[in-house]
């Protein structure tokens, strides 16, 4: 999702120390209440919502410095409230989820049944990026509370201001045996994923996912990785362009489009390119007015990712792509406006790496077989959006593309389902998190199996003989 420096700096022995001595602090907290009641879980995940609630506007107000502008209502929109709900969800259903699962045995063995018993797995890492660094330190926090673990967070160090304000709230909220928050640079994150947590979570760029998944391997360490990956957003020739349109901009402006799920490039028929161009400067006029001075939208996040995606429009134009701003932004800030690409070549960069900023290629189509063959020539992404009513062409989309995750005529709304996993697939992920799934991620599903005190297992315990055979026989009978 981010696109941060690979985690592969050497880090010294004092920081490992450190580090390891407050996972052990964690640990040794678990080892004093390895089952926690579902009170206590209710209690901890209150705590959470709380800090939140009583804590909104300093949080806000942090990220919006980290981003030198961040929308106050897009913070609101997209983590404080999706964040409280994560937590509001989590409570309503915890007891059910804590509650084991029972089944009866297979024939042969009955009347002995089988139990699933959740069991919290000890402490859990959590690795945040920068796009969204309350609401994806607190999501996989709050999976980790109701399963009954401790979790041990790292901040990104692209957004210092938000970070340091998280670690002083969650310090003061709760005890350093419960949950702990570091930060710190790209050394501290490399020796962070080295750690011999029960599970880690990692929220970021493929490229920085290979690290971390690497140093975990050494530990043996099981690993949850949310990544990104080009989403595409595909329109159907029944769509509506201009719902198409005002859809797809809404999802990529967001968040000036640093968000894992924003939608990456636009595959839609040929033709309708100029009435797509249109209706969303149509769009970017109403949402953003007075672009520059407008408070709604979002900068990017540091003058660094400024330079690499004027650096991707730059080479695009370079090898004959045409390129449509939909507003116009103020040269040298960190704002920059939406903008559409036309006739990309598909080996620049635009059309290789996750864009991860509001520029937005069109690639053009002639039937949906060679929409869909685009898609699936290049490695899975973490989302994908489909615009059209014909059951029959979504059905085809839906059945031969494989992603993360999908909304139909809608982009982004599937991550806030809490009742829908959330995760990737090959390059954009492995595992994945929301409500009950994460509450599973983070818990050791025991199976166990009770033998009842009348059974028939001594008719197949040694000597063996002609009974014995004559059982197996039945057993293996067609």
């Amino acid at each position: 999702m981010d696109l941060s420096p690979p985690a592969n700096m050497a880090h010294s022995p004092a920081l490992d120390l450190n580090l390891q001595a407050e996972l052990q602090q964690l640990r040794s907290g678990y080892e004093t209440e390895r089952m926690p009641s579902a009170a206590k879980r209710q209690t901890r995940l209150t705590t959470l919502e709380n800090l939140l609630l009583e804590n909104s506007s300093a949080i806000a107000a942090a990220i919006s410095a980290d981003f030198s502008h961040r929308s106050t209502h897009e913070t609101q929109l997209l983590e404080i409230f999706p964040a409280i709900s994560a937590i509001k969800h989590a409570k309503s259903h915890l007891r059910r989820w804590m509650k084991s699962t029972r089944s009866m045995a297979s024939f042969w063995f009955m009347p002995a049944r089988n139990e699933l018993k959740p069991q919290p797995l000890g402490v859990i890492g959590i690795i945040v990026p920068w796009n969204y660094p309350l609401l994806l330190a607190v999501g996989p926090l709050v999976a980790a509370l109701a399963a009954g673990n401790r979790a041990y967070i790292k901040m990104s160090e692209f957004t210092p201001r938000s970070g340091a304000l998280f670690a002083k709230l969650i310090h003061a909220a709760f005890s350093d045996s419960e949950v702990r928050v570091v930060n710190g640079e790209a050394d501290v994150a490399a020796a962070f994923s080295a750690l011999p947590f029960d599970h880690l979570l990692f929220t970021g760029s493929t490229a920085v996912g290979k690290h971390v998944m690497r140093a975990a391997a050494n530990n043996l360490t099981p690993v949850t990785l949310e990544l990104g990956g080009k989403s595409p957003a595909i329109i159907g020739r029944d769509a509506d362009i201009a719902t198409a349109a005002a859809q797809i901009l809404f999802g990529k402006c967001l968040n000036a489009g640093q968000t894992c799920i924003a939608p990456d490039y636009v595959l839609l028929p040929r033709g309708l390119e100029a009435g797509f161009i249109d209706a969303a400067k149509a769009v970017v006029a109403k949402q953003y007015p007075a672009f520059s001075a407008n408070k709604d939208y979002t900068s990017i996040i540091n003058m660094r990712h400024v330079e690499r995606l004027t650096g991707y429009l730059d080479e695009a134009v370079k090898r004959g792509a045409s390129v449509w701003p939909l507003a116009d932004a103020e040269a040298g800030t960190q704002k920059m406006a939406p903008t559409i690409v036309t006739n990309a070549p598909e080996d620049t960069k635009l059309m290789q790496e996750e864009i991860f900023g509001p520029i937005l290629p069109l690639v053009s189509f002639d039937n949906m077989s060679e929409a869909i063959a685009f898609v699936n020539k290049r490695p899975r992404p973490l989302a994908l959006y489909y615009f059209g009513n014909d059951s029959g062409e979504r059905e085809q989309v839906l059945n031969n593309t494989i992603a993360g995750g999908v909304s139909v005529n809608e982009t982004i709304m599937h991550i806030s389902q809490e009742d829908l996993p959330f995760g990737g697939v090959g390059a954009s992920g492995m595992g994945a998190y929301h409500g009950k799934f994460g509450f599973d991620a983070f818990s050791k599903l025991k199976p166990i199996f009770h033998q009842s005190r009348f059974n028939g297992l001594f008719l197949f315990k040694p000597p063996y003989g002609k009974r014995f055979e004559t059982l197996v026989k039945f057993l293996m009978k067609r």
